[in-house]
């Protein structure tokens, strides 16, 4: 099975080349940001030909939440431009594409996890983006969204809590956003499952159980062997400074439709954070 992969220098596309490592049966052409421009039609094309993949797992985005927010353009011209000239280079060479979305697609409003079947409506940049991509896999690609991605590699809130105990006696996070965190050395493997089977449409994809984000820095720094007492609460409004892009305050996906599908259900984050921590330490 001949994969291409955009975004592979990314905390994401990092796992997923180790992961492609240990399966005889995947033959991965991993392309990094420097060596595939997105935006550049031609180019990928060009790269997309020379390949000649049966299946792409299109992982290439701008994730930065709030600089999304400042430039639009920047936003549009990666997350949304940039996913139609690879699903369009896709289908010149006859491969699938399978599109790792977002849970900032859904505004947050819903008291109960997010199934496949909800309405999008993104509040922020980055969610109209990431949903305006999705808008052009066609009928035999797959949308897989995920939620608060984390790994060794790359920026993610793991990294950025334990950078902050190290310098502050005291942690404050808001306790009114919770999600799934989802770790991307799972998350990897999953795609490459995903990427021998013919499923279409739109799944979900998360680590097993949900958390506010003051429950989930508390777990980290006991993860990493620190008092979580240091954490306290707060809800966003009091949030200081605030954040420039609106967060969803409920995050969680339900994994509806990957759960019946056989394959291995991505366990409990616990586990994976203990992991990472322990990669990052």
């Amino acid at each position: 099975m001949r994969i291409l992969l955009t975004g592979a220098g990314g905390q994401l596309g990092t796992d997923v080349v180790h992961a492609a490592a240990g399966r005889p049966e995947v033959d991965l052409t991993a392309l990094r940001r420097d060596q595939l421009d997105v935006t550049d039609r031609l180019g990928v094309n060009e790269l997309f030909q020379a390949a000649d993949p049966d299946v792409v797992i299109h992982a290439a985005a701008h994730t930065a939440v709030d600089l999304c927010e400042s430039d639009e353009d920047a936003a549009m011209a990666i997350n949304d431009s940039g996913t139609a000239h690879v699903v369009e280079s896709a289908a010149r060479v006859g491969a699938r594409v399978i599109y790792v979305s977002t849970d900032y697609v859904f505004d947050g409003s819903k008291t109960s996890p997010y199934v496949e079947t909800d309405e999008p409506n993104p509040a922020s940049v980055y969610g109209r983006s990431k949903l305006a991509g999705e808008g052009h896999i066609g009928s035999d690609g797959l949308v897989v969204r995920t939620s608060w991605v984390c790994g060794a590699n790359g920026s993610n809130m793991v990294k950025t809590i334990l950078r902050a105990a190290e310098n502050h006696p005291t942690l404050t996070f808001v306790d009114d956003q919770i999600g799934k965190p989802t770790f991307t050395a799972d998350l990897a493997d999953t795609l490459l499952d995903l990427a021998g089977r013919s499923d279409t449409g739109v799944m979900h994809v998360t680590n097993e159980r949900a958390v506010s984000w003051y429950g989930f820095c508390r777990e980290v720094l006991e993860s990493a062997g620190l008092d979580p007492e240091r954490v306290t609460a707060c809800s966003t409004e009091e949030l200081q400074p605030p954040r420039p892009a609106p967060r969803p305050a409920n995050s969680v996906l339900a994994n509806t439709r990957f759960g019946p599908l056989g394959l291995p259900l991505l366990r409990d984050f616990r586990p994976a954070l203990d992991e990472t921590v322990s990669a990052l330490r």
